[in-house]
């Protein structure tokens, strides 16, 4: 019917999950030029900047979790939108074989991952005819760490830090900020937000997320919309919750609000927040073959403008000389001597463990020995090569804390040494570091492409059984940087940037 559309759409589903559209790219080296590149922050937004680089040049994944992916299609009347989903549905597979797509479609019931990103409701399409005789297909790549730091206020409501929100423009511009706040570094800071004023619970939260297709330059045509998502940006950005949560300049980089009617017994605020890899892009097509006739938000004949110089890109990660090296197995004595505020760079064995693995080791003996090793909060996206042996083609860390109810007694049970995850975790976790004599490292968010370059190669894989993304794989890794976050004396740098956040949004005119 169209012979050139499902590969239109394999062509936009690469570009979108491996090159930063340029409002993106602008708005993270803003960030990058406001931060001493010494500092926690900056080193955070040099290696991102890196990553971004890196992934534009290997068409490899920015970020590993390559999300839900998300489809707004325009159609002219009288097209066939069944056959186009098909078609959709074919290219997302085709896609995810190519490994420009992390399989990320898993079963509710039974955890089974489907393998190539379909299921019931996996991926999302939306149709919309229009009268133009052109085919629209917007996409956006939204990741499981940042969809999680989602929210929804029902007004008036009465927020931490804030005071009573009530129904009103300005209880809206509160819960922005509170949202932006409790995200903390958990949604890979520095985010971004599409709000919906209004709707119902469902329609506002779709309709926040569709905020997520404007650029970060535009101005709201409301211009009583546009000057809350200016006041926003401004004050979100005095909270130096900063990159990752590590304190800093830039801790949200986009604020976009929708309005939606509403009931009168409902007042909506819904919130969607998206990392700093804002994966965003579109594309028209003739409607008469299904090829690309030109990009939304980028010049698809223009390179990318690099983020860094070459030599920078070339030197790696921006050492300092205080940088302490650690090679597994990870000693007790060494962990008990790091403090919160090192960079540590992990040499030798490392072992991915997600939500599946944690479960299956509270229950279970584990399929390797982890005295001594370091257990990565990570779903890799993996190649098998024509030889047999896998290949890691991105590698950036998972939120972990949803690895909180079992990590504690699986540092006391099998004898892991350091946990890299990104976001922190609790203070069950927190005093099992301390009893155990274990660490967390803080990896940067999103950087797949940077960390993927730190392994030097799959040694093995447990646990396949899961799927990718939550098998164990066994990797050898060198100069892994990671920052202390949590340590084995009780200290948390993300409990201190919380309160020292919080105590910035209270001081913020109610």
């Amino acid at each position: 019917m169209l012979p050139s559309f499902r590969d239109s759409v394999v062509r936009l589903i690469t570009r979108t999950s491996t090159d930063l559209p340029p409002d993106v790219r602008a708005a993270m080296a803003s960030a990058l030029a406001s931060e001493e590149r010494a500092t926690r922050a900056g080193q955070a937004l040099t290696i991102i900047a890196q990553n971004i680089d890196q992934a534009a040049s290997c068409e490899g994944p920015i970020c590993q979790d390559t999300g839900m992916p998300t489809f707004e299609v325009k159609t002219p009347v009288g097209a066939n939108q069944i056959w186009m989903k098909h078609e959709i549905r074919e290219a997302v597979a085709e896609a995810t074989r190519l490994g420009k797509l992390r399989p990320n479609s898993v079963d509710s019931i039974t955890g089974e991952n489907s393998g190539n990103n379909l299921g019931p409701g996996t991926p999302i399409v939306h149709f919309e005819q229009w009268e133009q005789d052109v085919i629209e297909v917007k996409l956006i790549l939204k990741g499981g760490g940042c969809e999680n730091t989602n929210a929804q206020y029902s007004l008036p409501a009465d927020l931490d830090h804030l005071g009573r929100a009530d129904r009103s423009l300005d209880g809206v511009r509160k819960c922005i900020l509170h949202a932006v706040w409790k995200a903390q570094g958990k949604g890979c800071s520095p985010g971004a937000v599409g709000v919906c004023v209004g709707g119902d619970r469902t329609s506002g939260y779709l309709h926040a997320k569709e905020q997520l297709f404007r650029t970060l330059d535009d101005v709201n045509p409301d211009a009583r919309l546009a000057a809350i998502e200016h006041a926003v940006m401004a004050e979100a950005n005095e909270l130096t919750v900063g990159p990752m949560g590590f304190g800093g300049k830039t801790s949200l980089i986009g604020c976009k609000i929708g309005a939606l009617n509403r009931l009168p017994a409902s007042f909506f605020v819904s919130i969607a927040y998206d990392c700093w890899a804002f994966r965003r892009l579109g594309i028209t097509l003739d409607a008469r073959t299904g090829a690309i006739t030109s990009w939304l938000y980028r010049d698809a004949d223009a390179p990318s403008t690099p983020m860094l110089k070459p030599e920078e890109v070339a030197a790696g990660f921006p050492l300092t000389g205080r940088e302490i090296r650690l090679r597994a197995p990870i000693t007790e004595a060494q962990v008990r001597a790091l403090k919160v505020g090192d960079i540590v760079l992990v040499s030798g064995r490392m072992f991915t463990g997600r939500d599946a693995v944690h479960a299956y080791l509270m229950k279970n003996e584990p399929p390797v020995d982890l005295r001594g090793s370091a257990l990565y909060h990570c779903g890799p996206v993996v190649v098998k090569e024509a030889d047999g042996n896998w290949r890691v083609t991105a590698a950036g860390p998972t939120t972990s804390i949803r690895e909180e109810p079992y990590q504690a007694e699986i540092l006391k049970r099998y004898g892991v040494r350091v946990v890299i995850g990104k976001g922190g975790m609790g203070a069950k976790t927190l005093a099992g570091l301390q009893e155990s004599g274990a660490v967390y490292l803080n990896g940067i968010g999103g950087a797949a492409q940077f960390y993927a370059r730190c392994i030097e190669r799959v040694t093995g894989v447990s646990l396949m059984q899961f799927g990718t993304p939550e098998a164990m794989w066994h990797l050898e890794v060198r100069d892994f940087p990671a920052i202390v976050t949590m340590d084995a004396h009780g200290h948390s740098l993300h409990k201190d940037v919380e309160a020292a956040s919080g105590e910035r949004l209270e001081a913020i005119p109610h």
